[in-house]
């Protein structure tokens, strides 16, 4: 996770708010072990905890809080991943007084827990293969139970969608398969092969949580589009809507799992992982099927 703090354009690198954000990332980037309260770091600067937060959140843009975070998640990840420290003692390492604020910060901010993210795919092998679609050209991958995922790229741009996609289950065996996934991209882009009664085999992999969300953006009507925050409504989390836009965004199934009918707040098309003119030509699509 990058962290950029933007400075205002009124005020000097010599002043004193710039000395006191300079000394708040120090301290929250040295003592993170710590875990320091805003009141801990406001005494030790000689202000109020108010008057902290105010000036910290607007020069950097979160508060010291989410700044701890942010720097606690990136040393947990890893501890997890490239130390291959177990939950507890990676717990205790960031001086968190147990798993379960791990696990917390893990769904807070990533949508899954802090196993699921360790364990990434592991255990799993995903057969995948390149189809032409009438979005670009379709990745299409799937596993012994059914298709797990679903991604889109210009041509030319196969290698970088593999990645991207491969990125999200590191620990899987991959096997290039066309002609496993050429009966999936078929089924998939013709609707005259959309029945109720045969439906496609589909492998949600997720957290419990993520899997809740693409469950939801499951049952809206094909031509019709929901906001993010009647999702996080529809899953019984009204005030989760920023965790909700996270396990959205990590959706790996496009366009079946139909993330591209979710909106922003005021209901505009809001950013989608294959492109923007990839998510107008999916609902427009989607128009003149209805």
């Amino acid at each position: 996770m990058s962290i950029t703090i933007s400075v205002p354009t009124d005020v000097t690198p010599q002043g004193s708010d710039y000395e006191t954000v300079s000394r708040v990332v120090e301290l929250l980037t040295e003592d993170y072990r710590e875990q320091p309260s805003l009141e801990r770091i406001a005494h030790q600067l000689g202000q109020s905890p108010t008057q902290l937060q105010k000036t910290f959140t607007r020069w950097a843009g979160l508060s010291p809080k989410a700044f701890l975070q942010a720097v606690t998640l990136d040393h947990a990840k890893r501890l997890l991943g490239h130390e291959g420290l177990p939950l507890l003692e990676t717990s205790y390492e960031l001086g968190l007084s147990g798993p379960g604020r791990l696990h917390d910060l893990f769904v807070t901010h990533e949508a899954m827990s802090p196993g699921e993210w360790k364990a990434r795919g592991a255990g799993l092998t995903i057969r995948y293969g390149f189809h032409p679609s009438p979005f670009g050209v379709a990745l299409v991958m799937i596993t012994d139970r059914g298709l797990a995922g679903l991604a889109f790229n210009d041509a030319g741009a196969e290698k970088e969608s593999f990645a991207d996609m491969a990125g999200r289950w590191p620990n899987a065996l991959y096997v290039e398969d066309s002609a496993m996934t050429a009966g999936y991209a078929t089924r998939i882009f013709n609707s005259d092969q959309w029945q109720p009664g045969e439906p496609l085999r589909v492998v949600l992999i997720g957290s419990d949580f993520q899997i809740r969300v693409w469950q939801a953006l499951l049952k809206i009507p094909m031509g019709k589009a929901v906001t993010y925050s009647q999702v996080a409504s529809d899953i019984g989390q009204p005030s989760a809507s920023r965790a909700v836009g996270a396990a959205i965004g990590r959706n790996p199934i496009s366009f079946v799992v139909p993330c591209h009918r979710a909106l922003g707040k005021s209901g505009a098309l809001t950013g989608y992982h294959w492109g923007l003119t990839r998510k107008r030509a999916m609902l427009g699509w989607e128009a003149g099927k209805v």
